[in-house]
């Protein structure tokens, strides 16, 4: 398939898509601060710069797009143009991924992952997301939650 727009406006459109403060990062935040929650942002010292950092509770939270994370999900659907590039990003982006937790885990820190799909679309469920992240905060899960 070929891309329905130039080199030069597809560059400029991927340029303009944001690593931090996205929508769905920036509703997690709110949302938790809202409830009394207190937390630094993008810490750059901890493995994989979790998007909310709460030490307090030795818990960090990251905030994932469905696409440049490779979630299995409605949202994600793997480019038709150039295939073999996005195949090899989308990979090392889940690589990165995971040795990031690894290394959190294995430094004590409690780590969950929001994604992208549950705060938006006919499944989003932003409501369930926020009591699954407040109960998960207020007890003791050392382990990683692969969905809130």
């Amino acid at each position: 398939m070929i891309d329905i727009v130039d080199a030069a406006t597809r560059s400029r459109m991927m340029s303009g898509i944001r690593g931090r403060n996205t929508k769905p990062e920036v509703l997690i935040r709110s949302l938790l601060h809202r409830r009394g929650f207190r937390f630094r942002l993008d810490a750059r010292d901890l493995p994989g710069r979790p998007d909310i950092v709460l030490p307090r509770y030795r818990a960090v939270i990251f905030v994932h797009g469905c696409f440049w994370h490779g979630h299995d999900c409605h949202l994600f659907k793997w480019p038709q143009t150039r295939p073999d590039f996005w195949r090899e990003k989308i990979g090392r982006n889940r690589a990165n991924d995971a040795k990031a937790q690894a290394a959190l885990l294995d430094g004590g820190w409690r780590v969950a992952t929001v994604w992208e799909c549950a705060l938006r679309g006919a499944n989003r469920d932003i409501d369930g997301v926020l009591q699954r992240l407040i109960d998960w905060l207020h007890g003791d899960t050392p382990l990683h939650e692969e969905r809130a």
